[in-house]
């Protein structure tokens, strides 16, 4: 049953085939907005999702220190960033939907779930785009191995709100700000369009998903009584198991909500 939001999070969470859970991801997205639309109520309800979101037999998980590196110039180098980049939608497709079935049950307002329900459904879009250019070469997503680390943040921020928000919107996904407009240079020299598309499209949302969380950090801080800047220096240096390394991307981190004093004191070891 799908009855609730949460239901509904914990039925992609689920579903190991990439396909198939972001396109079980989009219909539960379309669902919930015309539920919205039509002002009738969906019930956020209560989840219980899983410790690891269910995966598919393929890609190999490896240690990030185990994953071969390819010169991102060759044509087998641009096809493992491609897989990789899809690695990290599908990845994200279940961060987004895991939030709200893990912290369905607080008293959070109902824009905290359109945002990160709009959210998954771009990720699975993101996706979609990305694995329909690696077909286009001739490989699809689990073709190659790929990082084992990925879900680690949403291990350990599962019983923290404050710290999820603190190191995924706004440090992981916050780097992809970083990295993105490197990687489209990169297929962009290579004459491949339609992966210049498809990340244009991911580092144009991706902007609006580092800004939810800094929207919903700043609005549960000030709830508590806490000071953003300090709080979330706070919850990074004890969740986020590196420095943040530049070079920034200061002007669309700024654009999501991020100002340079809360991310350049945490280059440096403490």
């Amino acid at each position: 049953m799908t009855d609730t939001l949460c239901d509904m999070a914990c039925a992609v969470l689920t579903t190991a085939d990439g396909r198939e859970k972001t396109a079980l991801s989009r219909e539960f997205a379309a669902r919930w907005f015309a539920a919205r639309a039509a002002g009738e109520v969906i019930e956020i309800g209560k989840g219980a999702p899983p410790d690891r979101p269910t995966r598919p037999a393929s890609p190999e998980l490896l240690d990030p220190r185990d994953v071969p590196k390819r010169k991102p110039g060759s044509p087998q180098g641009r096809i493992a960033l491609l897989h990789a980049v899809a690695h990290i939608e599908l990845n994200a497709v279940d961060l987004h939907w895991d939030i709200i079935a893990r912290f369905g049950h607080l008293p959070l307002p109902p824009g905290f779930f359109d945002d990160w329900v709009k959210a998954a459904d771009e990720e699975s879009k993101h996706f979609n785009l990305v694995s329909a250019c690696l077909e286009r070469l001739g490989s699809h997503y689990g073709a190659l191995p790929a990082h084992a680390g990925m879900w680690r943040a949403a291990e350990d921020t599962k019983d923290d709100i404050m710290g999820r928000l603190a190191v995924v919107p706004m440090v992981l996904e916050a780097r992809g700000l970083d990295v993105t407009p490197g990687m489209i240079e990169i297929f962009r020299r290579a004459g491949d369009d339609k992966a210049v598309e498809a990340l244009d499209v991911i580092y144009a949302e991706e902007v609006g998903h580092v800004a939810y969380g800094s929207k919903w950090f700043h609005f549960l801080c000030g709830r508590d009584n806490l000071d953003p800047k300090p709080e979330f220096h706070r919850l990074v240096r004890h969740y986020f198991h590196s420095t943040l390394k530049p070079p920034f991307n200061e002007e669309k981190r700024a654009e999501a909500g991020l100002p340079p004093d809360f991310y350049w004191p945490l280059t440096e070891t403490v």
